[in-house]
């Protein structure tokens, strides 16, 4: 079981491109499965042994985004077994995908928006907080971003999403100025440490900036707004920005590299939410 799990992993890597992050994830949870369904033989998996297995999480209380994911897994990995001949029959072919209520994501209004930006921050901080925000850049999109991948003079970012996906980002004129400031200290570093390195982003003691760096620079930015704010939270924020400024959504969506516009119109459900605050605000002052 565990080859065939790698073979399909190779197989994501090599024809779908998926990023490492990625591919760890569908191991844990192919892994999981096989783990606690005692699978051996791939050739004794059935329906009633993934519907066992689904069910077993659920009494161990998984949270249900977490089902989801693990279906999902088990739902690609055995349609490609099952296309390359190991299995005659799909076992996960009718499996359904558990629903789970839709939660809007989190955001930060413009004013603590600029709050967080009039920060005393750091040039490198600042151009983190700009290009996550003003870009709505992922945060292994913003960690992987090379010097070669902004275009000062023509004012665009280039970045490699989910799958590889290449996409094309306008860069307005104050991030544009943050990333410009930002440059001499990147060059003293690379030249202070002997630095090899195309990518951007590069800390006071010369160590390639980390997702976990970011997170963490961005959760204490948070809590000067007393919100508890992740790297996405900017990302999502930059989105409903856009719309409730007349954005027209199918803009925003090639902007975060989405390649479902439903994905995209839950910015829109957010949009509303707030448009109803402000209104009953308002109105019961």
């Amino acid at each position: 079981m565990y080859q065939i799990i790698g073979e399909y992993l190779e197989y994501l890597e090599l024809e779908k491109g998926l990023s490492q992050n990625t591919l760890d994830a569908y191991r844990r949870d192919l892994e999981s499965f096989s783990d606690s369904a005692g699978i051996e033989d791939i050739n004794y998996v059935d329906r009633m042994v993934i519907n066992s297995y689904v069910r077993t999480l659920r009494e161990k209380k998984y949270a249900p985004t977490s089902i989801i994911r693990k279906v999902a897994s088990l739902r690609g990995f055995f349609k490609w077994v099952t296309s390359v001949g190991i299995l005659e029959k799909n076992p996960a072919a009718t499996l359904e995908q558990p629903k789970v209520p839709q939660r809007l994501p989190k955001v930060v209004t413009v004013k603590e928006m600029e709050d967080m930006l009039h920060n005393n921050l750091t040039p490198l901080e600042h151009v983190i907080m700009e290009l996550l925000y003003s870009c709505g850049l992922r945060v292994s999109e913003l960690v992987n971003l090379k010097i070669n991948d902004i275009d000062l003079a023509s004012k665009y970012v280039r970045c490699f999403g989910k799958g590889s996906k290449e996409r094309i980002i306008p860069i307005g004129e104050t991030a544009k100025l943050t990333v410009k400031e930002y440059l001499p200290q990147r060059d003293f570093l690379i030249k202070k440490y002997n630095l090899n390195t195309k990518r951007l982003l590069i800390l006071e003691n010369g160590r390639l900036i980390t997702r976990q760096d970011i997170y963490t620079f961005i959760h204490s930015q948070g809590k000067l707004i007393n919100k508890n704010i992740s790297p996405h939270t900017l990302r999502h924020s930059f989105a409903t920005h856009l719309l409730e400024n007349g954005a027209d959504l199918r803009i925003v969506q090639e902007l975060l590299g989405h390649s479902d516009v439903s994905t995209t119109q839950l910015y829109t459900h957010i949009s509303k939410k707030r448009l109803k605050e402000v209104y009953f605000s308002i109105n019961n002052s």
